[in-house]
């Protein structure tokens, strides 16, 4: 009876954890798969610097709410931290042009794409890199 006690309370211990830690791999596969749809015009099942640069400049116009021709912290609505946001910022205003967005997103291609070739699938959204492109994608 003993073994049976422990069993059930194993099992309902194991039961309730599950839904907790679902979501998040839910919400990281979900996302992933919003980048890829958004992002991969020609469907192939990757993404690469030209169609990652197209859904970031339609992020960047849609962001851009006061039409300066910069997005700040408030507009960029975390999806880049202060320090990313400093290093990407070269003339120092605390802002990001088009142009210096742009390069951001080529830099963050270029960190989810370890294997060079030239695309991001989803595998490699996955990562942390994968999911720092994916910020500046959506």
């Amino acid at each position: 009876m003993r073994n049976v006690t422990h069993a059930a309370v194993l099992l309902g211990a194991v039961s309730l954890a599950l839904p907790l830690g679902m979501p998040a791999a839910n919400a990281r596969s979900s996302g992933v798969e919003k980048t890829l749809k958004a992002a991969d015009t020609d469907n192939d099942g990757s993404i690469d610097l030209k169609e990652a640069t197209a859904a970031a400049e339609a992020l960047f116009d849609k962001l851009e709410k006061d039409k300066d021709g910069t997005v700040d912290t408030k507009e960029l609505q975390g999806r880049v931290s202060k320090k990313d946001l400093k290093a990407a910022d070269p003339d120092n205003d605390g802002t990001l042009d088009k142009k210096e967005f742009l390069a951001l997103v080529e830099q963050r291609f270029k960190a989810a794409d370890p294997d060079n070739d030239g695309t991001v699938d989803a595998k490699e959204l996955k990562t942390a890199a994968g999911l720092a492109l994916s910020a500046l994608l959506k």
